[in-house]
């Protein structure tokens, strides 16, 4: 294979790995959005379950169930805000902010008076598959959670596009007025989008420490969960353009840790905000320009 090849492969092994949480985080935020919730915690989600999928792993010395940990932990947050937001009525960017900062202090503190291990889940490899040029170590020589989207993008699409739920959930997020009068329970579809959310991110944030990196770092999650809102944005809440977001983020980070190791000298700073400066483009360019959920972000109250 070509220098030229072996780089190439390297930058797209990089670029699913990082890809690839923000993708689980991105099936569910479409999930949230669709049903007209703008999921602000969805950072606290992935951070929360980054530092319990390393934490449980460390108490019963499996990563698998340190991996289902952090979903549950996902899951816990999205229960909360759901609660506060859409059954409480407090306002869901303030609840999103307040859990973003809780969860960050909350880690940050608890990493520093413990000693977490190293604990990673298996790599599959695909025989025969992973032999083809170029493409074949970075598709098929990954860590297992990254294949579980084979199924949990089709099922996502199936349950908002498809099924009698999702149409329920659309309609909340269209015009949730008109969806009380035919007996939709509007803030029950919020918080259960927001409950799928919570347990899709928490995935992703457990994949990032027991898949991709192994251990737990302070805020380890970086602002990865404003990188999916924006990368929902990006795909115009449609679920195949928001995942082609999420792997145009990916690569930009890919590129930020290959490229000096490849020998290429860029602007170190430029590399380290270059997904941002895309999220942040991309929100300028399409957030206008592609019909967003008709009542997104606005609560909903029923009138008795």
């Amino acid at each position: 294979m070509s220098d030229v090849a072996v780089d190439l492969a390297t930058v797209l092994s990089s670029g699913i790995r990082l890809a690839a949480p923000l993708a689980f985080a991105a099936c569910g935020e479409y999930v949230a959005e669709r049903a007209g919730t703008l999921n602000v915690s969805v950072e606290a989600m992935m951070l929360g379950a980054a530092f319990g999928s390393i934490a449980v792993a460390d108490l019963t010395g499996s990563a698998t169930v340190g991996l289902l940990a952090g979903v549950s932990l996902g899951a816990l947050v999205g229960s909360v805000h759901g609660a506060l937001s859409h059954r409480w009525h407090v306002d869901t960017f303030v609840v999103g902010l307040v859990l973003n900062a809780l969860v960050l202090g909350l880690t940050s503190y608890l990493v520093t008076v413990g000693d977490l291990g190293r604990h990673q889940v298996a790599q599959v490899s695909v025989p025969v598959l992973r032999d083809l040029p170029v493409l074949g170590a970075p598709l098929f020589v990954e860590r297992w959670p990254v294949y579980l989207l084979l199924a949990l993008v089709p099922l996502t699409w199936w349950l908002v596009e498809r099924s009698r739920w999702g149409l329920e959930l659309r309609a909340a997020g269209e015009n949730p007025e008109a969806a009380d009068m035919n007996g939709i329970r509007v803030n029950l579809r919020r918080r259960q989008a927001l409950l799928w959310c919570g347990c899709l991110a928490g995935l992703g944030g457990a994949y990032l420490a027991v898949g991709e990196v192994g251990s737990f770092n302070q805020n380890m999650t970086a602002g990865r969960g404003y990188l999916v809102i924006a990368a929902v944005i990006f795909g115009g809440w449609r679920l195949g353009r928001t995942l082609a977001g999420c792997a145009l983020f990916g690569l930009a980070d890919a590129l930020r840790l290959a490229l000096p190791a490849l020998g290429y000298t860029v602007n170190s700073q430029l590399l380290v905000s270059a997904p941002y400066l895309l999220a942040l483009l991309a929100m300028l360019l399409f957030s206008t320009r592609r019909r967003r959920p008709g009542a997104l972000a606005q609560p909903f109250r029923r009138l008795s």
